[in-house]
């Protein structure tokens, strides 16, 4: 179907003019308006103003300019119906074979901290999406374009075949329906922030299709990563996975609570080993020997630059991800020695909140950001923690709201000597948390993510020699927990909040 006639109406005038001249070089007639259409005429470009079309000027401050029988007749009539044919041929409506346009940059305008309703609602295009639905529901006879990046292939299609293919046009029509259920959104996802509620009354997502991956969990299943912005800069190695991303996740979390120089090795979303030292190589060597076994194929995040030292270190083992903030450019020589390990620069910021489905629905909840402080925590034994005690606990505390529940750590001058993690019985995750530590735990300290429900872990964990535990407390049986501390001269510390993590 020959193209005739095109209407360009663009906010976004990336590549307008040389798509412009292309239609004009084919003898195409352009339609345009408003800031699109003096643009044009400044390059030189034949083309008409709406208003010449529908014989009405602009109005309303360039409020209504396309919205008139003129420009929609000619856009949604059935060029195979002899009835709108005629319709048109009498009414004088010119036909529109292909519409260029996109829209008002609304998430842009509500995005500034400043934005004041009145500016929202004035970046609401109106015009433009009625055009694009109309064009994308007539699409076996309107070429609606409203991606800049698709003007060449268009254009190259017109240029040697002088059309699109039924299957080409309904792939344009997809896209701009994408388009502007993807704007409608955001104007909802706005509306509905103005109500202030701290639970969205409607849960409505905007995360187009950024990545398939070759398999989910497993080689069987399917999956893919969506998301508006790719959240990490990957310099080389093997496509990401699926559980890398849920481990890297796990990396990103964890490091956000620890600001001094801190490393964490991790296997299966949960932390095999994690220090904090006075330099990031002396942390990853603490945090990866606390279980070398663990180790071998894991996830490594730090949040300090990878030096070569460092990088020297990360080669001579099996890592599958390395997450920093950046790498020495010598660090990276190294590096790439392992052509396969995937390193990356964690570019995200952080959400408040975080999805997960389940069977029929999809649940909601804020992200477990806080932490507590040791100043309000609350020493229930009668032994004070020393402040080395007290910086350990504090340590251990961090990261058990990163272990999946039930959670035990063990740790001993800001290292993990032994992780307990998912566990059905708390009792269990104590003891594998002690079995796991590969040197004395004497003096060590214990942090639990929730309450003891029997004082025998404090019964196993002083076996063991841990002189200092942290716990949420709450139990029925707190005293008889607390007796116990006492009876073996440990010091029991209560934070009042629990971080399960299922």
């Amino acid at each position: 179907m020959k193209v005739k006639r095109a209407l360009l109406s663009v906010y976004d005038k990336r590549g307008i003019v040389e798509f412009a001249k292309g239609l004009s070089s084919l003898g195409i007639e352009i339609i345009s308006t408003g800031g699109t259409a003096r643009l044009l005429k400044e390059k030189n470009i034949p083309v008409k103003e709406v208003s010449e079309v529908t014989g009405f000027p602009e109005i309303l401050e360039g409020r209504v300019k396309t919205l008139h029988p003129m420009v929609h007749g000619g856009i949604l009539y059935k060029r195979d119906r002899e009835n709108h044919r005629k319709e048109v041929k009498k009414l004088g409506i010119p036909t529109i074979d292909l519409i260029a346009v996109n829209l008002y940059p609304f998430r842009e305008a509500v995005s500034r901290a400043d934005v004041k309703l009145e500016d929202a609602l004035e970046n609401i295009d109106i015009g433009g999406p009625t055009m694009v639905r109309a064009a994308a529901k007539n699409f076996p006879y309107v070429i609606v374009i409203v991606n800049p990046e698709d003007y060449t292939f268009v254009l190259e299609k017109l240029k040697k075949e002088g059309d699109l293919s039924f299957e080409e046009r309904r792939n344009l029509a997809e896209k701009a329906f994408l388009h502007t259920a993807s704007y409608d959104l955001a104007i909802s996802n706005y509306f509905v922030s103005l109500r202030g509620e701290e639970i969205p009354s409607y849960l409505l997502l905007e995360k187009p299709l950024l990545t398939t991956l070759r398999y989910g969990e497993n080689p069987h299943q399917k999956s893919a990563f969506y998301s508006s912005t790719l959240p990490w800069e990957k310099l080389q190695g093997k496509e990401i996975s699926y559980n890398n991303l849920l481990d890297i996740d796990a990396v990103v979390r964890i490091l956000r609570d620890f600001p001094e120089p801190t490393a964490v090795v991790i296997k299966h979303t949960n932390p095999c080993g994690l220090a904090c030292a006075e330099d990031i190589y002396t942390a990853y060597i603490k945090a990866r020997d606390a279980d070398p076994v663990s180790a071998f194929g894991s996830v490594v995040g730090v949040n300090r630059e990878v030096n070569e030292k460092l990088a020297k270190e990360l080669t001579s083992t099996f890592v599958e991800v390395i997450v920093a903030p950046s790498y020495s450019n010598s660090a990276f020589k190294n590096l790439s020695t392992r052509p396969n390990m995937r390193v990356l620069i964690w570019k995200g910021e952080e959400e408040r909140w975080e999805l997960r489905s389940v069977e029929g629905g999809i649940l909601l909840q804020e992200k477990d950001l806080k932490i507590e402080e040791p100043s309000n925590w609350r020493t229930v034994s009668r032994k004070e923690p020393t402040q080395k005690e007290l910086e350990d606990l504090f340590f251990a505390w961090r990261v058990v709201k990163h272990v999946k529940s039930n959670a035990i750590v063990v740790a001993k001058d800001k290292c993990t000597l032994g992780i307990g993690a998912g566990q059905m019985s708390r009792i269990d995750a104590v003891k594998i948390a002690l079995s796991k530590s590969r040197s004395s735990t004497q003096g060590a300290v214990l942090a639990s993510d929730a309450f003891f429900p029997f004082p025998d872990s404090i019964e196993e964990a002083a076996k063991a020699g841990i002189t200092a535990i942290v716990e949420p407390g709450g139990a029925k049986r707190d005293e008889e927990c607390i007796r116990t501390a006492d009876e073996y001269g440990i010091a029991l510390i209560f934070t009042g909040k629990r971080h399960f993590r299922h």
